[in-house]
Formats: C-alpha cells, sequence, structure tokens
C-alpha cells in the first residue's frame, strides 16, 4: 500500500469532507474520475487497481489538486482483497463511509465461442468482486455505526441485453439484482446501496464506428455533438461522477435499491421488472389454451432485447474504411 496526501484546497462545495471512500478499479478511465471528483468534494480516497504505477499516478493526480489519497494494488473478486481495501481505508484515514464498486473487465466473445475461463473471469471480477466488496464494507459499517454508503456499477448491457456479452449482461444484471436485496437487509442500519449505469466515453466504447465524432471532439477537448449527449446520453466520464458524488453524500440518505442512469445531458431512474400483462383462466393455463390465447394477450407488450440506438445524423457518419 503507498499513501500520500497534501493540504486541501477549498472547492466550491464539499459534502463529502471528512468522510473517507474507497472506489474500486480506479486507476484510470471511470473509476479515475469519480475518485477525483468525491477528492473534490472532500474524501479521502482509496485508489484501487492492478498495477502500481497507475495507482501511483491515480493518487498523485488527487494530491496535486490538494486532495488526499493512498492506493491499494490488488485484483478484486477474492475476499482479501475486500478485507485489503477496507483495512487500507481505516489505516490510511481512520474509517470507511463510502464504497463505489467500479471495477471491471470484458472478454467479449459470442455464445459458441466463449470459454469457461471466458464466462469465469468476468463473473469474478464484477460479481463476486461486488460482492465480497460490499459484505466487507457493510460489516464495517453495521460493526461500527456507520450509515455508509454503498454504489456498484451496473450497465445498459445488463438492463438491455447485448451481442457477445453473455458474461458481462449476467454479471451486471446480477448486480442490479443484489443492490435490491441490499437495500432491504441494510435499511435498519442506515446503509443506502445504488446501482449507477453509467454511459461515457471509456477506452471500449473509443472502439466502436458508432461513436467515433463524439470520441474524436472529447479527445480533442471539444464538446462532444448535441446529438451523442442529448439523444443518446453518451459523454464523459465526468458526467457520471456527480451522480456518484451525489448518492455518496448526505443529501441522497433517502435514496436507496435504485438503478440510476448517467451519461452526458442525460440522466435517468429505470423501473424495476413488473408485469406488463396480467390475465387469470380459473384452474389454470393448460398449453391448449396458451395455444389458443397467448399470442393476442402478448401482442404489442412482448419486450424487446437489446437498447435501441436513434438513426445517427449522416454528419456524424464515421469514416469508412
Amino acid at each position: 500500500m503507498t499513501e500520500t496526501s497534501a493540504a486541501t484546497s477549498a472547492p466550491t462545495s464539499t459534502p463529502l469532507a471528512g468522510k473517507v471512500a474507497v472506489v474500486t478499479g480506479s486507476g484510470q478511465g471511470l473509476g479515475l474520475a469519480y475518485a477525483q471528483e468525491l477528492a473534490r468534494r472532500g474524501a479521502a480516497v482509496v485508489i484501487n487497481d492492478v498495477d502500481q504505477a497507475t495507482a501511483d499516478a491515480a493518487v498523485a493526480s488527487i494530491v496535486d489538486a490538494g486532495g488526499k489519497a493512498t492506493a491499494v494494488v490488488a485484483p478484486v473478486g477474492s475476499t482479501e482483497t475486500a478485507e485489503a481495501l477496507v483495512k487500507g481505508a481505516v489505516d490510511a484515514f481512520g474509517g470507511l463511509d463510502i464504497l463505489v464498486n467500479n471495477a471491471g473487465i470484458l472478454r467479449d466473445k459470442s455464445l459458441l465461442k466463449m470459454t469457461d475461463e471466458d464466462f469465469d473471469l468476468v463473473i469474478q471480477v464484477h460479481l463476486r468482486g461486488t460482492f465480497t466488496c460490499v459484505r466487507e464494507a457493510y460489516r464495517y459499517f453495521k460493526e461500527n455505526g456507520v450509515a455508509g454508503r454503498i454504489i456498484t456499477i451496473g450497465s445498459p448491457t445488463g438492463q438491455y441485453g447485448n451481442f457477445g456479452q453473455t458474461n458481462y449482461a449476467a454479471a451486471k444484471a446480477g448486480i442490479v439484482g443484489m443492490v435490491r436485496t441490499w437495500a432491504l437487509e441494510m435499511k435498519k442500519a442506515g446503509v443506502t446501496v445504488n446501482a449507477v449505469i453509467p454511459v461515457a466515453a471509456t477506452a471500449m466504447t473509443k472502439t466502436i464506428p458508432f461513436f467515433e465524432k463524439a470520441v474524436e471532439a472529447d479527445e480533442a477537448g471539444e464538446a462532444m455533438p448535441a446529438f451523442f449527449r442529448h439523444d443518446l446520453g453518451f459523454g464523459t466520464a465526468d458526467d457520471v461522477a456527480g451522480l456518484i458524488t451525489f448518492l455518496a453524500s448526505d443529501d441522497a440518505a433517502d435514496i436507496t435499491g435504485q438503478a440510476i442512469g448517467a451519461g452526458g445531458d442525460r440522466l435517468q431512474l429505470f423501473s424495476h421488472p413488473a408485469p406488463v400483462v396480467t390475465e387469470y383462466k380459473e384452474g389454470g393455463w393448460s398449453y391448449d389454451d396458451l395455444a389458443a390465447d397467448f399470442h393476442s394477450l402478448a401482442e404489442g407488450n412482448l419486450q424487446k432485447c437489446g437498447e435501441v440506438m436513434p438513426q445517427l445524423p449522416e454528419d456524424l457518419h464515421p469514416k469508412q474504411g
């Protein structure tokens, strides 16, 4: 574990002053943006990554801006790493108030090409890693009377499905399912737990031609075209960081068990799964009943799979070749 700190500057608002946060997978990308924003808002932050140099650079970025940070270098998934993260927060800053579960990997392949290892690795980091880290943080919160804040990271893939992402879809859908369960279990302790569904430019989205013009603008330091920010709700990592900080604050003490989307100019509150059609037949539904009636009952109500994108404007089409 490495540790560094510096005198905190005075940002406009510090709702997290005196709080301590762990952010998994925060050496770069979305996780780093979350960690930096939490620090700007007053929290001392534990950075987590699998690479020491990456973690050290992330810590330095916070310290150089006047914040407080330390690093725990370990792969998320095991109970041992979860314990090390909580211990790292307590040892460096005296406690723990906030956990953001961001660590993840991708092993995208269509079903018949996906190996057991591809599946297991993604589940290990995303799903099991969220479980072990939340369990350890909640244990600390409950034993120490802390009304903690837990924020997990979902994905549109977990909400809608996506071609070639069996493992990732399973993990992200599972995370939201666990959040709904944990919200019930943690309510009495005053601990909140929510899932954030981010849509932002990352190393993954940079390879998708559909987002080419948005990524080009972002890398040039220019504003993304309004189509991406408004119509798609697609923006930068910083566009998601505000929601992370809000959910970590006392202002969100009454919000728990929710799945909330953030990206670009858009904020979305997702509904829990609910029936769209309910019909009854005395004695139950036989095959013959279903063969006769199901299609008429379901007409117009069968659910679509995959996220439906609006048509890309002509001037935003990717370059050919």
